[in-house]
């Protein structure tokens, strides 16, 4: 992560092609960045989907 820039725009361009696929690249790091910030936050692993008090680390 200290390689990562500090930002990154994402910008959304008309090319004339049918819409699709503009929401879908940022879900999937949307579940590991929750499980490190409550990591963060508690201290406790969160090793399992779904993100919820019934899967302890």
């Amino acid at each position: 992560m200290s390689d990562a820039p500090e930002r990154i725009d994402t910008v959304i361009i008309e090319s004339g092609e049918t819409m699709g696929g503009v929401g879908e690249p940022p879900l999937p790091p949307i579940a590991p960045a929750v499980a490190n910030a409550l990591f963060a936050l508690t201290g406790k692993p969160v090793r399992r989907l779904p993100l919820s008090e019934a899967s302890p680390g």
